[in-house]
């Protein structure tokens, strides 16, 4: 009972935040529309065959197994309708019509924090293509936030959890 309240809520938060428009790149778009395709032909149909053998086990009311493989599969459908909704409203950026001036999404950004003295490369992508460990991150993150429309030579300041933090911009590419 509990599942089916929050599912309740997290498809009325679902239903207000599906104006949102999504940018990826084509890497980005494939791996998001590879995801569904796994879900739903892969662990949609596991999770069927535990809820069925669960189901065979005999008693439901006290089959803790059979809760867990229904709550399993309430949980994989949420997770595939929040990627429909997400390639439903995604548009996919081309970097080559993109203003090489200025740090905009596709990005790829020399910075050196003026703290540290040290020098990192970042591209900025989407929420949803963030990757730290690959140099990719978010154009909604602090950093990412505080880049955007700044140009080769001028300085980032941004507000970071760990506190203030100063980039200069060294270079930018796409």
């Amino acid at each position: 009972m509990i599942l089916s309240g929050l599912l309740f809520v997290l498809l009325i938060f679902q239903a207000i935040n599906m104006t949102s428009v999504n940018y990826l790149t084509e890497e980005g778009l494939r791996k998001l529309q590879e995801e569904i395709i796994f879900l739903r032909n892969i662990e949609r149909p596991r999770i069927s065959q535990m809820i069925s053998e669960a189901r065979d086990k005999g008693d439901l009311s006290e089959n803790a197994e059979y809760d867990a493989a229904k709550d399993a599969q309430g949980m994989l459908e949420l997770k595939i309708l929040k990627l429909e909704e997400l390639l439903a409203n995604s548009r996919v950026v081309d970097g080559s019509k993109l203003d090489n001036s200025k740090v905009l999404i596709l990005s790829t950004v020399k910075l050196k924090n003026m703290g540290s003295k040290q020098e990192v490369v970042y591209t900025l992508v989407s929420e949803q293509e963030a990757d730290l460990k690959s140099g990719k991150i978010s154009v909604s993150s602090p950093i990412g936030k505080g880049l955007l429309g700044k140009s080769v030579g001028e300085i980032a300041e941004i507000l970071a959890p760990s506190g203030k933090m100063e980039f200069k911009i060294l270079e930018i590419k796409r």
